[in-house]
């Protein structure tokens, strides 16, 4: 597993493009990205009437976790993506990376081939942001000496 990325603020920007033109494209109406516990790195769209994105993403993250676990236990060596169908909405989860996933939710106006279509190549940018994420953060300082300075003045 990757270590998980530290978003700067030029990386959240770029994820929040990414998942509006995702969105665009493929006409569907909610998207998010998310780490393995669950946790909402991007989000853009309008989910349905009295759903919680929070909630959302913790049992997205369980959810494919479990699937994950399941198409091990049947001799499969890997789970790229899962697909739920409802009657009104539907959702995609798909692997970024082992520790990333992009979710998708959509409706009737669009088709599980489309969104599938556009949710491969936005996988690849989402993959690409926090790469580059991940190494910036091991080639540059977070805080400077001045900032915990002042942090510790702050708190004192």
């Amino acid at each position: 597993m990757a270590t998980l990325p530290i978003l700067t603020v030029q990386a959240a920007e770029r994820l929040l493009t990414t998942l509006e033109d995702y969105l665009e494209k493929s006409e569907a109406s909610y998207a998010m990205v998310i780490d393995r516990g669950g946790i909402i790195l991007s989000q853009h769209g309008h989910l349905p009437d009295g759903a919680d994105a929070t909630v959302l993403a913790a049992l997205s993250a369980g959810s494919f976790a479990a699937t994950r676990e399941l198409a091990l236990r049947v001799g499969e060596a890997d789970c790229n993506a899962l697909y739920q169908q409802g009657t009104q909405s539907h959702i995609l989860i798909s692997a970024v990376d082992g520790d990333i996933m992009l979710v998708t939710v959509f409706n009737s106006r669009t088709t599980v081939g489309l969104v599938k279509f556009y949710s491969a190549k936005t996988v690849k940018t989402i993959r690409a942001v926090l790469n580059d994420s991940r190494t910036h953060a091991r080639h540059e300082t977070v805080f400077s000496s001045q900032d915990v300075d002042a942090a510790g003045t702050l708190f004192e």
